[in-house]
């Protein structure tokens, strides 16, 4: 096997243009797919990040079935006790939250809308709409008697900070829910759903209304690293109490369509990835092909001598797997500092920050670095670029010595 090595590494370099010309196209698509891979997937974790803080959470314990099926009476008993436990547990980030729905007036002008009662002081740990405001103040007492709503509702009931906002609607015990209370605030989360129907208060006095008693309808979760979702989740589920029906819900239930057009637009890109590779994958075929049919001639003295096809091929496959590894470790090595230094400073564009501004999101994109993201797309480069030399090996097996000695 030494003596292949050696024989195969000389080989490499009777052409040494040749050989540069293949590795440097083999090193250029390796970067680029990790450079590519690795901005896509702080892409997609940045979109995830920015989606859960909006107002979602990256966690919420519920009320078992309460996900599918939203009602009233599928409760979180004594929702702020618990919120405060996990507090105490080391979760950065948790706010109780009650759920209701209500006809929303003002005027001449009324809405059907989603009431959230929400925590003034743990709100903002979990959401960005406190800090989305566009006009008036955000909910400051627990137990105050005061709203704020989306920028797009505000303008559909034609009411501004100050005015006062009817809600109707029907309490968890089926009695009549109903308050008058005032606008302090009105929000422009960059969610254009949230912004048309949301409106918010005061926990205590949405529990009031509604006749919740102590009770809400999710504690959410946030504040930490993706990465350590599934463990928090774990963590989270071994506080709850055992006989309440609880559940811990992960972002990938709350909000199933982040995932599933994540995995749409990465088969999209991945197609787009082969097709490079592909590429790619030819020219470095007609360049093992270029140097089987030179070596015509010495290959059928070879084989007088009585070397067998198989280990003329051997010697040829152990030239392209060293030829790829050439070219994939300068890859690596260009495509990995490009990513490490992408992944510290973040990846911008002119103008990218101002529009992402709009909507509340950051203007960088950090690589994500991972073993998976660095070394797939080399990998995939290597198996094809070892399929590609494997036609050219087999050429040989058909070679007679006799007429490959004497071929042009």
């Amino acid at each position: 096997m030494n003596v292949t090595l050696r024989f195969a590494w000389r080989n490499l370099w009777r052409h040494a243009r040749r050989t540069w010309l293949t590795a440097s196209a083999i090193a250029f698509s390796a970067a680029l797919l990790v450079f590519m891979i690795t901005l896509q997937l702080g892409a997609y974790d940045m979109m995830i990040d920015t989606s859960l803080r909006v107002y979602t959470g990256q966690l919420q314990v519920q009320r078992s079935g309460y996900l599918d099926k939203p009602q009233m009476r599928s409760t979180v008993p004594e929702a702020a006790a618990l919120a405060a436990e996990l507090r105490a547990a080391g979760f950065p980030a948790v706010a109780a939250r009650a759920q209701g729905f209500a006809l929303a007036s003002s005027g001449s002008r009324s809405y059907g809308v989603p009431v959230s009662g929400v925590e003034p002081k743990y709100e903002p740990l979990v959401s960005t709409i406190p800090k989305r405001l566009a006009q008036g103040r955000y909910l400051r007492e627990a137990d105050a008697y005061e709203a704020v709503i989306g920028a797009t509702l505000a303008r559909n009931l034609k009411i501004k900070v100050g005015d006062e906002l009817t809600l109707l609607g029907s309490g968890r015990d089926g009695s009549v829910a109903a308050t008058i209370v005032p606008v302090v605030g009105i929000f422009d989360s960059g969610n254009p759903e949230l912004d048309r129907h949301l409106v918010q208060l005061p926990l205590a006095a949405f529990q009031e209304v509604f006749s919740m008693g102590s009770d809400a309808h999710a504690i959410v979760l946030s504040g930490m690293e993706l990465r350590e979702l599934p463990k928090a989740a774990t963590r989270a589920r071994a506080l709850l109490p055992a006989d309440r029906e609880l559940v811990v819900l992960e972002w990938q239930e709350l909000l199933p369509g982040i995932e599933q057009a994540i995995e749409a637009d990465m088969v999209q890109n991945w197609f787009t990835y082969i097709i490079l590779i592909i590429v790619v994958t030819f020219s470095i075929l007609n360049t093992f092909l270029m140097s089987v049919l030179e070596r015509t001639r010495e290959f059928g003295v070879m084989l007088a001598l009585g070397a067998t096809p198989y280990r003329i091929g051997s010697l040829v496959m152990v030239e392209s797997v060293l030829l790829a590894l050439l070219g994939l470790g300068i890859g690596l090595v260009v495509g990995g500092g490009l990513a490490v230094y992408f992944h510290l400073e973040g990846f911008t564009f002119p103008g990218m920050a101002e529009l992402y501004a709009q909507f509340g999101l950051p203007g960088r994109i950090h690589a994500k670095l991972s073993f998976n993201a660095i070394a797939v797309g080399p990998a995939v480069i290597f198996l094809f670029t070892v399929v590609a030399a494997l036609y050219p090996a087999l050429r040989i097996r058909r070679l007679a010595p006799v007429e490959a000695m004497h071929a042009v």
